[in-house]
């Protein structure tokens, strides 16, 4: 009888999941991902907390839906934490993948604010908006006619708004020793693949739109808020954006890295982050699926979905309670330089080292 229940469970189940399995682009579902992840380190007992809010991204979405990757960024912050705290770091991911950014911050941030007010927790890390985004530019790119902008001018406002209201609310709400609060912000799927001009005709020249170019644009207003939020509000700037799709050398020959050529940089005004983006360095920016480490090293910081970022160290089951849990020794317990050997392969990997660089030197 367990058997045939748990059968029928799943087959109830699959048609929700179907949704998502086939790209965040389409997801008209949700499905809860959470997870507990413990980085043993040998001969210590004491065990501080890393507590991560968000979507499929810090899900560790691998694809499939009844598991998750083991080291999301999330995660591979922790493996950093535990070496320089020679601690036990227990990584809580509690993440809905498929999630609008007002679902993240009122039914992840705020309805599991205890996740974050227990007193071991140290850090508290989230990102959203991403689904806003994907689904507003699978509504466009079906659009035909005159083409409305209005979901996704919606969806950044909506963006704008949650994101404020997260920031707010874990500065009220987390434990009072949290040493370091994070935001990580969007990268872009599809840059490649939605190279295309819309069906739809815009009302000012009355020819179609590249969607790209038009979804870049957006994105970058987004990415510009979540910076600019996050410099008023006390929160560490993770830019995966930056790190998703520019070369870690100097492509166009201006003297600069491009990748830290293109990074939000404190304090400078929306138009002037949007048009080094959309104009000035738009040349440096490449779909993830290429990302140059060197004029000779090429990685793909993409999974096969074309949508969420690539990891390493398998995976592990969340089944039909939509919950993982497990614990391992350290990949690394050392970092020469503060990075590990695998720091720039692949993309959780890099999100993980870039939330490790403001880690506190004691807990």
């Amino acid at each position: 009888m367990t058997t045939f229940r748990r059968r029928a469970a799943l087959r109830a189940l699959l048609p929700a999941l179907a949704l998502l399995a086939v790209g965040a682009d389409a997801a008209a579902s949700t499905i809860t991902q959470n997870a507990s992840w413990t980085v043993n380190r040998s001969l210590t007992t004491t065990k501080y907390r890393v507590v991560a809010y968000g979507d499929s991204i810090f899900a560790g979405f691998n694809t499939g839906v009844t598991s998750v990757a083991k080291y999301p960024g999330p995660t591979v912050q922790a493996e950093y934490l535990s070496a320089l705290w020679k601690a036990d770091i227990e990584s809580i991911r509690r993440t809905k993948s498929g999630a609008l950014a007002k679902d993240i911050y009122e039914n992840k941030i705020v309805a599991e604010r205890s996740y974050m007010q227990n007193s071991s927790t140290r850090v508290v890390a989230f990102e959203m908006c991403g689904n806003d985004g994907l689904q507003n530019r699978s509504d466009f790119d079906g659009q035909t006619g005159t083409c409305s902008y209005a979901k996704l001018e919606s969806g950044t406002e909506s963006c704008r708004t949650h994101v404020a209201k997260a920031m707010d609310y874990i500065n009220a709400n987390a434990y009072s020793g949290v040493k370091v609060k994070i935001i990580s912000n969007l990268h872009y799927p599809g840059l490649d693949r939605y190279n295309k001009t819309s069906s739809c005709k815009d009302a000012s020249t009355g020819k179609g739109v590249n969607i790209s170019e038009m979804m870049l644009g957006y994105a970058a207003r987004v990415n510009w808020l979540m910076g600019d939020y996050a410099r008023q509000k006390g929160f560490v700037y993770v830019d995966s954006f930056a790190m998703y799709h520019a070369a870690d050398y100097d492509t166009n020959g201006d003297g600069l890295v491009d990748s830290e050529a293109i990074k939000y940089v404190p304090g400078e005004s929306e138009a002037s982050y949007v048009t080094r983006i959309t104009k000035t360095l738009r040349s440096t920016i490449k779909d993830a699926n290429l990302k140059q480490i060197t004029a000779s090293t090429t990685y793909d910081y993409i999974q096969s979905d074309d949508t969420h970022p690539t990891f390493t160290g398998g995976s592990v089951s969340t089944g039909l309670t939509g919950t993982a849990s497990g614990s391992a020794s350290p990949r690394y317990t050392s970092f020469t330089n503060g990075k590990s050997p695998i720091w720039d392969r692949y993309a959780h990997e890099r999100t993980g080292w870039a939330m490790s660089v403001g880690n506190p030197t004691a807990p």
